[in-house]
């Protein structure tokens, strides 16, 4: 790994946990500003405040947020693929960015997404190949967000369709891996144990209990996992800063659950 990729990395992980608490914040590209998103600049700062370890986002929320301004120490990722929810084929996640790009705007990493199974993962996994090229010869930490998404797959949560996700994001030379958790702490191990890269788990669909969510958290840990990259199921939780520091005493110093539940302020 060269140099300039661990120094960077050093900004997204804790160096002391070998962890992350990463917040995904792209979600206008696809479905448009979700309510907690509307003002950038405040969901930001909340999650600064909150003490996540980074945000991610597209090029132009990063000049949009102040990311650099008012939050410099907050880790930054810039999301370089992309698709809507407008298109007919959604899942073909396509380039829109670069690294060099991601560079002169002071991100300290770059994301991309892949949906396994979508009739162009041919071309999705050529630009992944392409782009994790790039970031060794720029020194850039190369996030990988998988998932099964296709017409052969009826369930894009079944660990051996998640375990190959991972495993996938490992062999093109991601640097962190992204991918749904399975349900149980057993079977999200199988994931951990077949990826040489750190997994985080995505928060998917909303979460109807803060409970669910926290105890999610801290059962992917328990299986190996490196933290989370969570978006909705944070930012529109209506104590979202509460909960990013429910999240940070889980994943960075070992709370329980309940322990957790007492900093939201909630019981379920």
């Amino acid at each position: 790994m060269e140099l300039g990729t661990k120094k960077r990395l050093s900004r997204i992980f804790n160096p002391e946990t070998k962890r992350a608490i990463v917040v995904p914040m792209d979600h206008g590209m696809t479905i448009g500003a979700p309510d907690g998103l509307v003002d950038i600049r405040k969901a930001v700062d909340d999650m600064n405040e909150g003490g996540a370890n980074a945000v991610l986002m597209h090029k132009g929320l990063i000049r949009a947020s102040g990311c650099a301004d008012a939050n410099a120490d907050l880790g930054l990722i810039m999301h370089i693929t992309a698709s809507t929810a407008l298109s007919p084929n959604g899942n073909t996640k396509v380039l829109s960015g670069t690294v060099e790009e991601a560079i002169r705007l002071g991100a300290d990493a770059v994301s991309i997404h892949l949906n396994l199974g979508d009739p162009n993962e041919k071309e999705m996994l050529y630009t992944a190949g392409v782009i994790a090229d790039h970031c060794n010869r720029w020194g850039m930490p190369l996030l990988m967000m998988l998932y099964g998404r296709g017409g052969l797959i009826r369930d894009s949560f079944a660990v051996d369709i998640v375990a190959h996700c991972a495993r996938v994001g490992a062999e093109l030379g991601a640097d962190i891996v992204k991918v749904s958790y399975t349900g149980s702490p057993e079977t999200f191990q199988k994931v951990t144990e077949c990826c040489c890269a750190p997994v985080l788990i995505a928060g998917g669909e909303r979460i109807d209990s803060t409970r669910k969510l926290l105890q999610m958290v801290h059962d992917s840990l328990l299986a190996g996992g490196a933290g989370l990259s969570i978006g909705r199921n944070v930012f529109e939780h209506p104590r979202r800063v509460d909960l990013m520091r429910a999240m940070n005493a889980i994943v960075h110093s070992g709370a329980s659950v309940d322990d957790a539940m007492a900093i939201v302020g909630e019981d379920k």
